[in-house]
């Protein structure tokens, strides 16, 4: 990261959003007690009523951020109809706060396939048995169903259910947050910059970021 002026603290805030982003996770990974990767996912309904719930980060580059779930669930129906989502990570310990802000893609089946393959075999399982949002009337009905899926696969080839995959936020806003004395936070806001060459790309084929401070 280049030192151009523009920084959060005494930390110079870099050209590359991704890059600041995978600092403050390995620093927040190492201060937190649980789930470094949590992110409040915001979603809105057919109504446009906004919706909130908390989800992993399962994989990031520099296209987005990924995680997974049940397409069937209110957070995948909701996703998959308006092709857009928002992203907040909280790291109380540190101080800071990461807002995202983008549009969507459904993760290749190669890159699902090879997440869920990582997953405990319960997990695995559960991936088919729960029909995720849906009411249920026990929950001897999950017990159930789990049962069945593990008679259905005995070993450890547990193929992945079709309504199961992943979702990837594309970015085009990044802010960061970071805690200042007397409420003077430090808040720099990553926007993608369609005006880096003729055909609004950096080197390396994606779009450049723009950047710029915000009053806290």
């Amino acid at each position: 990261m280049t030192n151009d002026g523009l920084t959060l603290g005494e930390v110079p805030a870099g050209e590359d959003p991704f890059a600041l982003f995978e600092a403050w996770l390995e620093e927040a990974t190492a201060a937190e007690i649980n789930d470094a990767n949590a992110m409040a996912l915001a979603t809105v309904d057919e109504g446009g009523l906004p919706d909130v719930r908390m989800v992993l980060l399962k994989g990031l580059d520099h296209r987005g951020f990924v995680f997974y779930t049940n397409f069937g669930s209110a957070k995948g129906r909701e996703i998959l109809a308006s092709g857009k989502a928002a992203l907040c990570f909280h790291w109380k310990s540190l101080r800071r706060q990461v807002r995202v802000r983008g549009v969507s893609e459904i993760v290749s089946d190669d890159e699902a396939d090879a997440y869920y393959a990582t997953r405990p075999r319960r997990s695995r399982l559960g991936a088919w048995a729960s029909e995720q949002s849906r009411p249920l009337e026990s929950r001897q009905i999950l017990v159930d169903r789990v049962a069945e899926a593990d008679a259905r696969f005995p070993g450890e080839d547990i193929p992945r259910p079709p309504h199961w995959s992943g979702l990837r936020i594309l970015p085009t806003e990044i802010e960061f947050w970071k805690d200042g004395e007397f409420r003077l936070h430090d808040r720099i806001l990553y926007t993608r910059d369609g005006e880096t060459d003729g055909r609004g790309t950096g080197p390396d084929g994606e779009r450049a970021w723009a950047r710029r401070r915000l009053y806290p």
